[in-house]
Formats: C-alpha cells, structure tokens, sequence
C-alpha cells in the first residue's frame, strides 16, 4: 500500500440511468477522469427547498488526480441537470500502488 493524496474519488448523484451515463461518459471521454463507476438504485434521502425527499438516484464513482479536480468539478456542475448537484471530492489516502498510478497514467 502506498500513501497518496494526489488522487481523488468524487461522489454524485444523477436522477437516472441515462443522466448518469451520459455524465460518467463525458467525464472520461475529456479526460477529467480515469474511471467512473454507475451504481444504479441508491436511495436518498435529502432536504431541499423545505421538503424533505426520498428519491431513488444513481451514483457516481469518479476517480481523478489533483490537477484535473478542479476541471472535473466544474464540468460537472456544468452539464449536470440539478440545480445544486452533489459533487464531493475525497482524498484518497492509501490504496494499491499500481491503481494508484494507474489513475495518473491515464492523463499522460
């Protein structure tokens, strides 16, 4: 295992199947991420303009490195449908050194 705060896992949230694809696909199409993973059915909970929602949605999984974050999050609350979406960046402090760098290496 290996230490790094260099690359990022960044969390959304989509209101289908089709929104989600379309997002994760532009993600890596312009390169702001190596990989992003679709998780269909989540359930949210969550308060917004005084209500509070159930909603099923789908999730994002977005991996990135530092200098693309910022590219990735602005393009994504750009393209995304929600007026306020769910995009938040993790560091990731330790993992597998060879995906760890397989991460960098995809934007080389």
């Amino acid at each position: 295992m290996t230490q790094s705060t260099e690359r990022f896992v960044v969390l959304s949230t989509a209101p289908d199947d089709q929104v989600a694809a379309m997002l994760a696909r532009a993600m890596v199409e312009k390169a702001h991420a190596a990989c992003v993973n679709v998780i269909p059915a989540v359930r949210s909970f969550y308060r917004w303009e005084g209500r509070v929602h159930d909603e099923t949605e789908v999730l994002l999984v977005a991996k990135t490195d530092r200098e693309r974050l910022p590219g990735l999050i602005e393009a994504l609350a750009e393209a995304h449908p929600y007026d306020c979406p769910e995009i938040v960046a993790l560091p990731i402090t330790d993992g597998l050194p060879a995906y760890l760098d397989w991460i960098g290496e995809q934007f080389d």
